[in-house]
């Protein structure tokens, strides 16, 4: 525990160089740089407090009292907005010191004069640790998932803290040296109102972008510009001492590993299925324990998932082929996006890619995470006698997972033949540009190694991802998962690859959602429009996967633009083949 603790400080301190911190830090400097000596103080200890309140209990005060959390950010916003008035108009800021004075003195006997300005920094911090998300590696993206699934304990605790606690250090030098430079600089006390009004500005601008959360977008571009800043937090934690104590920390067993030269690469007991919303495919729930006697392979997928479409042909061919010797395939759907949720969706998939095997509907991610998952697609491989003996993660590899499943059958007692899966392998052998997340929750990237910046949900690649980046045209809102188009709404993507895929949905447009498709400033045609795309336009009729380019087997960079014909579409994420 003592090395998590320790590892969880220092990934707090190192919070610093990343920059979903950054569009944060005029606001601390525009507030710190005035007000007295205790300001700093209380703006950081005001982050700290908000932030590890909301991250640990937020699931459990809406469950006790429903509301919509975004309408917290809405009123943080509010605040920051406010304080920024009483940088441009002191008469408002005097009315709301003597409004903080009045409150803490019902609070507490003794008014402390000593302290000006503490409670107007502690209120603008507060404000601040409801709307940051931080660059999130394995520590946060653990101490998140407890939290949703309201399995917080006194360790929980104590880990959310120290990763605070290494925040705060940093946050607090930073306001306090702002804040000594700005009331101690001559030559800067000359112009303190003027500074003043300029910053209230600076804090109201910032406010405005984290409403519309252009702040992620920001972020988002930052994070393509340095990718090397969250590379550094997830390189740190991603050791086998922290992952260990996170796996002891989610009460998961440590996996035991065996020899990974041959076909099989693990041995522990295969986890009961969990939390499942709805079985598809069958006429009856299964378990694993009532699967004895048979080889399993639990395939995790979500039908939006370039990824996991690729795999599912060597997938619906394994089952079909061996389903009469004793082979079960179970395709739990575990959705990335809220849309995915929907069973007639997972059902309309299910028939589009001829799967004829149980499809468990996840939605809460209880069976993701009693398999301690991270990836789409991932693949684990149990014997009749409910070991998991082979995992994969991504794509690829399908003759070793065919020989595996036949090594176990045989152990089984079946006959078997040797002959394998002549299905061609579709997965990319060049580097192609990576997933790129239109919605703020994720609007980051993907490493060499398939980690996402926030560390939650991750796409397992079977290459090393090239660079890419999107930027938007005319009126959007983003949200947590989509970006929704409005007034003259455009779409560019530099990219590199054979063919694109953007998932999609017709929102609000209805049966008039259409996208016109530009291919370096063309419309695109028949030598590189994707199979969705007609005549230039792609109608998005359903909420699915949408091939928007297919360069007919070349690797290729290109500039895609996509032209809204009208507003509502909602947009969710871009991926490559």
């Amino acid at each position: 525990m003592i090395l998590l603790l320790g590892f969880a400080f220092l990934s707090g301190i190192i919070t610093i160089l990343m920059p979903c911190i950054w569009p944060l830090l005029p606001i601390i400097l525009s507030s710190s740089a005035t007000g007295g000596k205790r300001k700093p103080l209380g703006i950081v200890l005001g982050i700290m407090t908000s932030f590890s309140i909301f991250t640990l209990a937020i699931s459990y005060i809406v469950k006790i009292f429903p509301f919509d959390p975004n309408n917290l950010r809405l009123i943080a916003v509010i605040v920051i907005t406010v304080l920024g008035l009483t940088l441009i108009i002191p008469a408002l800021s005097q009315i709301l010191e003597g409004w903080l004075s009045r409150l803490s003195s019902r609070l507490s006997s003794k008014t402390q004069t000593k302290g000006h300005g503490f409670k107007g920094g502690y209120l603008t911090g507060f404000a601040l640790g409801i709307v940051w998300a931080p660059c999130a590696g394995p520590i946060l993206a653990t101490i998140a998932t407890l939290a949703a699934t309201q399995a917080i304990n006194i360790q929980v605790i104590f880990v959310t803290l120290a990763y605070t606690l290494g925040v705060g250090i940093p946050l607090f030098i930073f306001s306090y040296a702002g804040n000594r430079f700005f009331t101690k600089s001559k030559f800067i006390s000359r112009y303190t109102g003027r500074i003043q009004q300029v910053f209230g500005v600076v804090m109201i601008l910032t406010a405005l972008a984290i409403y519309t959360n252009y702040d992620k977008v920001l972020q988002a571009k930052l994070l393509d510009t340095f990718p090397s800043y969250t590379n550094l937090l997830i390189g740190l934690e991603r050791n086998k001492g922290v992952k260990s104590q996170l796996d002891a920390l989610k009460g998961k067993k440590t996996r035991i590993d065996a020899d990974t030269s041959g076909l099989f690469n693990t041995n522990y007991p295969a986890p009961e299925f969990a939390g499942i919303t709805k079985w598809l495919n069958t006429d009856h729930p299964l378990t694993i324990k009532g699967l004895r006697g048979r080889v399993v392979l639990i395939d995790f997928w979500t039908y939006t998932c370039i990824n996991c479409i690729r795999t599912l042909p060597h997938v619906t061919s394994w089952y079909d082929k061996y389903k009469d010797q004793g082979f079960v395939v179970i395709g739990v759907h575990t959705p990335e996006f809220e849309f995915e949720k929907d069973s007639n969706n997972v059902l309309n998939a299910i028939k589009q890619y001829n799967i004829h095997y149980p499809v468990p509907q996840d939605n809460n991610y209880a069976t993701w995470n009693a398999y301690n998952n991270q990836y789409w697609p991932a693949e684990y491989l149990i014997d009749a006698k409910g070991i998991i003996r082979r995992t994969h993660f991504g794509e690829g590899k399908y003759d070793e997972t065919e020989k595996a499943i036949q090594a176990l059958l045989k152990e089984a007692g079946q006959q078997v033949s040797t002959s394998l899966d002549t299905k061609q392998d579709s997965s990319p052998k060049n580097a192609i540009s990576r997933e790129a997340y239109l919605g703020s929750r994720r609007m980051q990237y993907l490493d060499p190694n398939g980690q996402v910046g926030n560390g939650v949900q991750n796409f397992a690649l079977s290459n090393t991802p090239a660079s890419n980046s999107f930027s938007f045209g005319g009126n959007w809102n983003i949200t947590d998962e989509t970006a929704i188009a409005g007034d003259k709404a455009t779409l560019n993507l530099n990219f590199t690859a054979q063919k694109v895929f953007l998932v999609l949905r017709p929102g609000t447009a209805g049966q008039n959602a259409k996208v016109k498709v530009y291919v370096d400033g063309k419309l695109a045609d028949s030598t590189n429009a994707g199979a969705d795309v007609k005549d230039g336009i792609v109608t998005i009729d359903s909420d699915r996967l949408f091939n928007l380019v297919d360069l007919k087997g070349k690797t290729e960079s290109h500039i895609l633009k996509l032209e809204y014909l009208v507003p509502g579409i909602e947009a969710f994420a871009f991926t490559f083949g």
